[in-house]
This record gives C-alpha cells, structure tokens and sequence, in this order.
C-alpha cells in the first residue's frame, strides 16, 4: 500500500493478487471498467495501520 498526495485528498495505491476466482467475484458484484479487484494479506493491512497510528502518535 503506498500512500500519495497527488489529488486533491490523500489516496493510497494498492498493490496484491488479481482476483480471479469466479465465486469471489460474484460475492462482489459488479466491478466498474477500469477497476480491478486486488487481494491483500490481512498482516500487510495490520503492519500499514500500526505503521500509520505511530506516524500520527508523532504529531
């Protein structure tokens, strides 16, 4: 997950597995053009929390 300031708010770009799986998917819904669903490691989204809760405990 990399976090940026390019708009006008702050947006992260994600990075993971494109999912694939048809049943996954359909649990879903549909999914817009130009989107695509991407699966994350539950520890890499617990590592960017702390990481982000330590950064804002700085201020």
């Amino acid at each position: 997950m990399f976090a940026t300031d390019r708009t006008d708010r702050r947006t992260y770009f994600v990075q993971g597995w494109t999912v694939t799986d048809p049943q996954a998917l359909g649990d879903i819904g549909p999914i817009p053009d130009g989107e695509a669903v991407v699966e994350i490691p539950e520890d890499v989204l617990k590592f960017y929390t702390r990481s982000e809760q330590s950064k804002e405990g700085d201020r």
